[in-house]
C-alpha cells in the first residue's frame, strides 16, 4: 500500500511561501509557464514558479530508488523513521546519483545529466507538493545542487493531493513516451505491485505501463520469485539478499519464467528442478547464453549429477512424505526428492551469497572463507555442467542440420511449383533457364545420394528412393 508521510519541518511556512509565489506569478499577467500532469484520467495545467533548492525536500517515496534503498539497511531504517532528517535526505541524494545495478558506484547517466544542466540549464520544470517535496525532478535537483545552482523551476501540485495522488502523478510522468531516464527494472516491478495494491486491474496496469497483460503477469511472477529468494537467503546472523541484487538479471529471469510456464503444464517437478538450477546459475552470475543451456535436455542427459550436493556432507535428500492440510485431514504429495535436492542446493548458495555480499564487520574470517568456498565450488560445478551441455547442444544441432537443410529445400521446391504454374499461365516462363536449373538439381541430388548411401547396409525408404532416383549405385 501507499505510505503516508508526515509533513516535513516548517511545512506550513514553506506552503505559505509557495502560495505567495504562485499569486505573484498570476498577478504579474502576461504569458505564464505551466506544466501538464495526468491525474485521475484528466490533464491538469500546473503553475510553474522558481523556488530555492535549499528549501526543497527529496521524495522518500519516489519509485526511482525503491529497490536501491536496501543497499544500506541501517541508513534505510533511518529513512523510514525520519525521512526529512539531514541523514535521510543525504542517503536519498546518494542513491539518486548511484548506479541502479550497483549503488556503490556512481551512475554515468547522472554525470551526463549534470553536464547537460551545466551547458544548457534546466529545460523542463520539476514538480513539487505544496509542502516543497519533489515529486518529479529529484535527480535534477541533486545535479543542480552539485553545480551550485541556488533555485529550481517547479510546478506546484494542488494542496488537496494525497500521497496516492502524488505517486500516481510521478508514475504517469515517468511512463510518458518522452521520459528521459527509465526506472530501473526492479523499481518498475515494485511500481506495478503498488498499482495492484491500489486495486487496479491487470488490464489497467498493463495499459499504464504500455505492456501486454501477459507481460504484466510475467513481471509479477518474477517479483514474487525474487521476494521468495530473498526470504530463503536469510541466515541466522541476519544477512540476506537485497532487491537491488537482482537488477542485472532482467532478461535471464524473463527467459526462466517462459521456460517454467512451458514445462509446468507437462511436468511440474521438472519445471521446479530447472527453475532452482537456473536461479542458482543466475545467482552465480552466469551469462544469458550460459543459463540457456539449463533446459529439458540438461535434465534428460543427467547433467544435474555434475552439480554439488545440497549440503556440505554430500548426503542425499530423502523422499519427502505427503503434506497434511490442516483442518481438512487431506494429504497431498510433497515435492519429489529431485525438487527438494535442487531447492536445498539453491538455499545453500543463497545464504552463502547473502553472507559474503553483506560484508558484515563482525563476520569471522573462517566463516567468510567457508561461504566463499561454497560459492567457488558451486561456480566450478555449474561451469563444467554448462560446458558439457553446450557440447551436447552443438552435437544435437549438427545431427539436425542436414535434415533441416532438406526441409528448407523442400519448401523452396514447393514454392517453385507455385511459381511454375503462375509463369505458365501468364506465358512468361523462361524454359531454357528452367531446364538448366533442373539439370543443376539433378547434379545436386546425385551428390546427395553419393553421401547418403555411404555406410548404410540397410537404407530407409527415403534414402532408397534417392539412390534410385539419382541412378547412383550405393557405395561401400
Amino acid at each position: 500500500m501507499v505510505r503516508e508521510f508526515a509533513p516535513p519541518p516548517r511545512a506550513d511556512e514553506f506552503s505559505e511561501r509557495i502560495k505567495t509565489k504562485v499569486r505573484e506569478v498570476r498577478d504579474a499577467g502576461g504569458t505564464r509557464e505551466t506544466v501538464t500532469v495526468d491525474w485521475n484520467e484528466q490533464q491538469a495545467h500546473i503553475e510553474v514558479i522558481d523556488l530555492p533548492l535549499s528549501g526543497l525536500y527529496l521524495n522518500p517515496g519516489t519509485h526511482r530508488i525503491r529497490a536501491q534503498r536496501s543497499h544500506d539497511p541501517v541508513r534505510d531504517e533511518g529513512l523510514d523513521k525520519d525521512p526529512w532528517s539531514a541523514e535521510s535526505q543525504d542517503y536519498l541524494r546518494f542513491l539518486l546519483q548511484a548506479s541502479p545495478a550497483d549503488p556503490s558506484l556512481r551512475d554515468i547517466d547522472f554525470d551526463t545529466l549534470k553536464e547537460s544542466l551545466k551547458q544548457f540549464g534546466q529545460n523542463d520544470p520539476g514538480l513539487v507538493t505544496h509542502h516543497g517535496i519533489l515529486v518529479n525532478g529529484n535527480t535534477r535537483a541533486c545535479a543542480l545542487r552539485e553545480l551550485g545552482v541556488q533555485s529550481m523551476r517547479v510546478g506546484v501540485l494542488p494542496e488537496s493531493f494525497t500521497w496516492a495522488d502524488i505517486n500516481a502523478v510521478e508514475l504517469s510522468l515517468q511512463l510518458r513516451k518522452d521520459h528521459r531516464r527509465d526506472y530501473s527494472y526492479v523499481n518498475r516491478l515494485l511500481a506495478m505491485e503498488e498499482q495492484a495494491a491500489l486495486g487496479r486491474t491487470p488490464d489497467q496496469i498493463a495499459k499504464a505501463f504500455r505492456i501486454q497483460v501477459k507481460t504484466y503477469h510475467q513481471e509479477r511472477w518474477i517479483l514474487t520469485t525474487i521476494r521468495d529468494l530473498i526470504e530463503r537467503s536469510a541466515s541466522g546472523g541476519g544477512s540476506k539478499l537485497r532487491l537491488v541484487d537482482w537488477e542485472g538479471a532482467q532478461e535471464r529471469l524473463k527467459e526462466l519464467q517462459r521456460l517454467y510456464m512451458k514445462l509446468e503444464s507437462v511436468d511440474r517437478d521438472q519445471a521446479e528442478v530447472l527453475k532452482e538450477w537456473r536461479l542458482a546459475a543466475i545467482l552465480l552470475d552466469f551469462s544469458k547464453t550460459d543459463v540457456r543451456h539449463i533446459d529439458e535436455h540438461f535434465l534428460k542427459e543427467g547433467l544435474g549429477d555434475m552439480l554439488p550436493a545440497p549440503d556440505a556432507s554430500g548426503s542425499s535428500v530423502p523422499e519427502a512424505a505427503g503434506v497434511v492440510i490442516p483442518g481438512l485431514g487431506l494429504t497431498v504429495p510433497a515435492a519429489s526428492s529431485a525438487v527438494s535436492a535442487a531447492r536445498a542446493l539453491n538455499d545453500r548458495l543463497l545464504r552463502a551469497k547473502a553472507v559474503v555480499g553483506a560484508g558484515a564487520p563482525g563476520l569471522a574470517d573462517s566463516e567468510k572463507a567457508e561461504k566463499q568456498g561454497t560459492i567457488a565450488e558451486a561456480k566450478d560445478a555449474f561451469d563444467k555442467a554448462i560446458e558439457a551441455a553446450g557440447r551436447s547442444t552443438r552435437l544435437r544441432k549438427r545431427k539436425q542440420l542436414a535434415p533441416a537443410r532438406l526441409a528448407e529445400a523442400c519448401a523452396s521446391i514447393d514454392q517453385c511449383v507455385a511459381d511454375l504454374v503462375q509463369a505458365r499461365s501468364s506465358r512468361s516462363l523462361d524454359e531454357e533457364a528452367f531446364d538448366d536449373a533442373v539439370l543443376n538439381l539433378r547434379s545436386s541430388l546425385r551428390k546427395l545420394a553419393q553421401q547418403a548411401g555411404r555406410g548404410l547396409p540397410d537404407p530407409g525408404d527415403g534414402v532408397t528412393w534417392l539412390l534410385e532416383a539419382a541412378t547412383v549405385e550405393p557405395t561401400a
